[in-house]
């Protein structure tokens, strides 16, 4: 062979290992865990131009005084804030902060979390609204007390999520097996009243424990839950799909749920969507095989698809997790 032809072979031969190392580079995993540290119940968001994760910290309840907050610009890298509130700045919640939700209103940011884990209407605590002007805070309590301190059709004041739809603020929340819904005033201060007077509807599916979350997608709106014991390996995710987002919500089957070879006890779950992309993420905890302590929960994200009729197709859980993907 010609010392040319041996100079375009291996030339060739260069061009395509950089063309794989750049594919590779493009495939860039994030890894189950995304991030280090014991961490559940997480609420993944879109603000600000960044991708968002507000988790409950996962330790024994009188040390959950806290929340951090992670944003990524691609899902693989994330930066960690600390502490964007904590019980000083909440006169009223003294522990067991447990599972932020947050929502953007007229470029103001509304966290809102259970606090004390009450069990009975005699004690003092519930669901609670903090605001802050930038999405990793520092966030003030905004009512000075819970938005519902009571148990109402048996739910416990836990588990909260705002979904928004046509201009209202539907907020589904609920522990103790059952689920209420509730229309959010303007201003976020209470609730508007249904048609009967009523404050809020139960619209508790088949199996649900605890964890609402919603989303829509192509005009239907997909409602999810957690079921089983979140100490336990029955923890999972289950879905129904409905014409409106006060259901009814009819179960459809569970899609989330442990893999023996990679995790246990997967649920309490939110679901992520690339704005500009029909690309779907769903944000979870749970307990890496080494751990038995039932606080030993890390947050994770596996890709969600659907069917040709829209169904969810079972979620695998990875060590890997999602391919790099940038909002831009």
């Amino acid at each position: 062979m010609k010392l040319s032809n041996i100079l375009i072979v291996l030339l060739m031969m260069s061009v395509a290992v950089a063309c794989t190392s750049s594919k590779k580079k493009e495939k860039e995993l994030a890894g189950n865990p995304v991030f280090p540290g014991w961490y559940a119940d997480p609420e993944g968001a879109v603000l600000d131009g960044r991708y968002w994760i507000f988790p409950t910290y996962s330790a024994p309840y009188k040390k959950q005084v806290f929340f951090d907050a992670f944003s990524s610009k691609d899902l693989t890298n994330w930066t960690k804030h600390e502490r964007i509130i904590d019980t000083t700045a909440v006169k009223w919640a003294k522990f067991a902060l447990w599972a932020p939700a947050i929502i953007e209103k007229e470029k103001k940011y509304y966290l809102f979390f259970g606090a004390n884990d009450i069990q009975s209407n005699e004690e003092k605590g519930g669901i609670g609204i903090a605001v802050s002007d930038r999405p990793e805070g520092p966030y003030k309590d905004y009512l000075g007390k819970p938005l519902i301190d009571k148990f109402h059709n048996g739910a416990q004041p836990i588990d909260q999520f705002v979904f928004k739809d046509n201009g209202k603020y539907y907020f589904f929340y609920g522990g103790w097996r059952h689920c209420n819904v509730g229309i959010l005033k303007d201003d976020f201060t209470g609730f508007e009243p249904f048609e009967d007077g009523s404050i809020f509807k139960e619209v508790t599916p088949e199996n649900y424990v605890e964890g609402p979350f919603m989303f829509k997608r192509n005009g239907k709106y997909y409602f999810m839950w957690s079921e089983g014991s979140w100490r336990k390996a029955s923890y999972s995710v289950a879905y129904a799909i409905a014409d409106s987002p006060m259901g009814p919500f009819k179960r459809i089957g569970k899609i989330l749920k442990q893999d023996e070879k990679v995790g246990r006890g997967a649920g309490h779950h939110s679901v992520i969507k690339h704005p500009k992309k029909d690309k779907w993420y769903m944000v979870y905890h749970r307990r890496p095989l080494s751990e038995t302590d039932k606080n030993s929960r890390v947050t994770c994200i596996d890709e969600m698809h659907f069917d040709e009729n829209g169904y969810i197709k079972n979620v695998t859980i990875t060590h890997e997790g999602v391919e790099k993907m940038p909002l831009n």
